[in-house]
This record gives C-alpha cells, sequence and structure tokens, in this order.
C-alpha cells in the first residue's frame, strides 16, 4: 500500500529550519530515526547522518542546532502523532469509558507502521521514544525548553486523557499523574518484554501490559 502524506505539524522552535518543507528535511528525519535506532542516541551523530544522506554535515545543521534539538523535534512529532490517532479514535464516540478504552490502547499497545504518513517508520520511532526520549527531558535546560513549549505535544496527550477520564469520575484527583504513570510503566515494560521478560509478565495471546493498566486504570477511578 503506497503511503500518503499527512502533515504533522511542529513547534517552530524545535527546528531552524522545517525539515517537513523539503526532500533533504525529510530524509534527515526518516535517515535519524533509522540510524538513531541502529546505532543508540550516543552514538548517534550529525556526521554519521551526512555520509548516510550523501549529504554535507552543514547541510543538516540548517536544520537543527545540535542532536539534542532533533531528539526533541522527534519526540514531538511521536507524540503529535500519537494525538492524531488518539483524536480519530474518539471522534463520534458518546461513551466516555469506550473512548478511554480507544486511548488507552493506543498507548499501549505495540506501535504500528502508519501507512498515512510518508516518511517516518514509527516503529522504530516508537522504539527511540521507548529508550532514548527521557535524555530530551533530563537536562540542565528542561525549564528553558519547557518554556519554549518543546514538550507541549507530550503535554496535550496526557491532557486529552485525563480529561476523558475526568469525564468517567471528576472527583479522581490524580489524573495526570496516572495517565503519565501509564504511558511510562507500559513503555518501560516493552522495554522488558524485549530485553528483560523475567522482569515482567507475558500471557500467550494476549496483550499483558494493555490488560494490566486498563485494569488499573479502571479498579482506580471506579
Amino acid at each position: 500500500m503506497e503511503k500518503l502524506n499527512i502533515t504533522i505539524a511542529i513547534n517552530p522552535e524545535l527546528y531552524l529550519k522545517n525539515p517537513d518543507l523539503s526532500d533533504l528535511g525529510r530524509r534527515i528525519i526518516s535517515n535519524s530515526i533509522h540510524l538513531i535506532d541502529e546505532l543508540g542516541f550516543e552514538k548517534f551523530t550529525f556526521k554519521k547522518l551526512s555520509v548516510r544522506i550523501n549529504s554535507p554535515e552543514s547541510s543538516i545543521y540548517r536544520y537543527f542546532e545540535n542532536k539534542h534539538q532533533l531528539l526533541v523535534y522527534l519526540t514531538s512529532w511521536y507524540w503529535s502523532w500519537m494525538y492524531y490517532r488518539i483524536t480519530m479514535a474518539v471522534t463520534n464516540i458518546e461513551s466516555p469509558k469506550t473512548r478511554l478504552i480507544n486511548t488507552i490502547r493506543i498507548l499501549t499497545t505495540d506501535v504500528q507502521e502508519d501507512l498515512t504518513i510518508s516518511y517516518v517508520n514509527e516503529v522504530q520511532l516508537n522504539k527511540i521514544i521507548i529508550t532514548e526520549s527521557v535524555k530530551a527531558i533530563h537536562t540542565k535546560d528542561v525549564d528553558k525548553e519547557n518554556e519554549i513549549g518543546c514538550f507541549e505535544a507530550y503535554k496535550r496527550v496526557i491532557n486529552k486523557v485525563a480529561e476523558i477520564l475526568l469525564e468517567i469520575n471528576s472527583k479522581f484527583q490524580y489524573s495526570h499523574m496516572l495517565i503519565t504513570t501509564v504511558i511510562e510503566g507500559s513503555q518501560q515494560q516493552h522495554y522488558y518484554v524485549s530485553h528483560l521478560p523475567s522482569l515482567t509478565d507475558g500471557v500467550e495471546n494476549e496483550d499483558a501490559i494493555t490488560k494490566f493498566y486498563m485494569e488499573m486504570i479502571f479498579k482506580m477511578i471506579e
């Protein structure tokens, strides 16, 4: 199936030049995802990326100031995409319980490649989010970056799901805390499944991670 060209809008503070508007920019994004997934963020460099895309290293610096800014961009792209998926999954559904179930399923199940996006491998990007995205937040500049909106995409997802949860139980006091726990906990469990399976619990023919967090959420809020 041929991919389409749906655009994910990203905060302009997260790039020097919008990579979505040029073939080179899209190749930078596409190949940076492949390379970070392949090498890890520590070993990833713009020099290695320039070799991969057969373009001068200086051309990459026209789009991103450094590789940290690129990682923040990729993280924001991922959560903007997840917000888009969640919006599509809850549109025209009246029951808040059904909307919450649909949303939690999106946030906790294995990611599949989205055929509506032309140049991003979402499966590889999801691996990067699980293993590397903490490095986009746990920095000395986090407060300054937060002020210019670097983490707005992630916060939008949290706020949207928290609002659905509060429709079910408006008196629940820990909606944001619960949703961040579910998202980050499920990511950790997927990492354990792939690398340290003795630290998690798998059930044959069942999505145990999604079931676990679904049960946890509804037992806490109902």
